[in-house]
């Protein structure tokens, strides 16, 4: 997964997959996501990310499941 962020317009990207965008879907006015032929989700956009997304509290992290 990669997460990119465009200061310049305020959006990030979440990149899942190098697959191909078939289609993308509006889910709210600020929110897009792109799927592939199977409708797997490839990435999502989030306009406004400072206000919509909290980005600058941006962290990772990895919860063990259960064995």
């Amino acid at each position: 997964m990669r997460v990119k962020y465009f200061p310049d317009t305020d959006t990030a990207l979440m990149e899942f997959t190098d697959n191909e965008v078939a289609e993308t879907r509006e889910i709210t006015e600020n929110i897009y996501v792109d799927l592939d032929h199977r409708g797997n989700l490839v990435s999502m956009t989030i306009e406004h990310a400072r206000t919509n997304a909290r980005l600058h509290e941006f962290s990772y992290q990895e919860v063990a499941g259960r064995t």
